[in-house]
């Protein structure tokens, strides 16, 4: 068995991967494989001509981020002992994948972990995905060191540091192999967005650890996929969040966390009209329609008695809304 797998997700994502493998190739040390999800653009063709020393997967339709994954991994299981799952819009640097597998191999009760995030195109700038690392306040909004919300911070040094966070950035994450598919990967169902901290929430419920660390580096391009402010990407961080929410709390902590929620969401949707963006609103009723259709086939998730774990997050005593836009606090030492 090898030690790890950089594994990159691919859909219509050839000027991506013009840009952005170069990179990748000239500072990484292990395997490169890349997972494409049926894509029309002439993706492959590129790859077979430019890069045929990295390993191609080829799905029949696209999945989406999560069945896109899932499918990959498991053509590859049992052959790495992590993989690093990485955006095709990264930019990496030197010798980043090795100090991070080096870390996993030195903290064997992580599961997950991911490097500092900055802005490809403002270098000085985290990255909205993930930034310096990633929290979940008490209604299950995540938030991060250096991005509360759409204000994002200068990187002035101060996150360089190794920490334990509640998830892991999807953009550039590490992850235990055996722990991924024991878990079964990520739920399929969310297709994009929520995904990793679903899946790091249920790690840490079964007793393990997920990392930050700020001493490697990574720059993210972000949007490639889905543009931060579509409906679309609305709709699904919604639907996803309330999904993720139910799987994961208590039947009771669900009821008050969703009754939040909804007031919340729902007056954003009634600000969306007002402004005549209803497009948007559309996308937060379609996220609760949806949601509650679902509702009853979605699987609480319940840890073996031997692993389950009470789990502590930084926002059980914090609500990052009232925080950022009534209290003003716009930056992570702040909270």
């Amino acid at each position: 068995m090898k030690s790890c797998a950089i594994v990159i997700l691919n859909y219509n994502g050839e000027e991506m991967l013009k840009t952005f493998l170069p990179s990748v190739c000239m500072h990484s040390t292990f395997d490169v494989w890349v997972v494409d999800n049926s894509s029309t653009d002439a993706s492959l063709d590129f790859l077979t001509e430019h890069y045929p020393q990295i390993q191609q997967i080829k799905l029949s339709e696209n999945f989406g981020y999560t069945g896109g994954y899932n499918q990959g991994l498991t053509r590859i299981r049992g052959q790495y002992d992590y993989y690093i799952l990485l955006n095709s819009d990264v930019e990496v640097t030197a010798a980043w994948d090795v100090n991070l597998i080096c870390w996993m191999e030195v903290h064997p009760e992580y599961a997950a972990l991911q490097p500092k995030i900055l802005s490809w195109k403002e270098r000085d700038t985290f990255d909205y995905a993930g930034a310096g690392g990633g929290f979940l306040d008490a209604y299950g909004y995540p938030y991060c060191r250096g991005r509360i919300w759409d204000t994002i911070e200068k990187d002035r040094g101060i996150y360089n540091d190794t920490i334990d966070v509640d998830w892991s950035s999807g953009a550039c994450m590490v992850v235990d192999a055996s722990v991924f598919h024991e878990m079964s990967g990520f739920d399929s169902d969310f297709f994009a967005h929520m995904e990793e901290i679903d899946l790091c929430w249920r790690m840490r419920q079964s007793g393990w650890k997920i990392g930050y660390n700020g001493t490697v580096t990574v720059y993210h391009l972000g949007g490639a996929t889905l543009d931060r402010a579509s409906p679309r990407k609305m709709y699904l961080n919604i639907r996803n969040s309330l999904s993720m929410v139910y799987k994961n709390e208590r039947a009771w902590k669900f009821f008050w966390v969703f009754l939040v929620k909804s007031l919340l969401e729902h007056l954003a949707a009634i600000s969306f009209v007002i402004q005549g963006k209803k497009e948007f609103s559309k996308a937060i009723v379609d996220a609760y329609r949806d949601f509650k259709r679902k509702k009853n086939s979605i699987e609480k998730f319940c840890p073996r008695l031997d692993e389950r774990k009470e789990i502590k997050r930084r926002g059980n005593v914090n609500l990052i809304f009232w925080n950022w836009k009534i209290l003003g606090r716009k930056s992570f030492d702040q909270l």
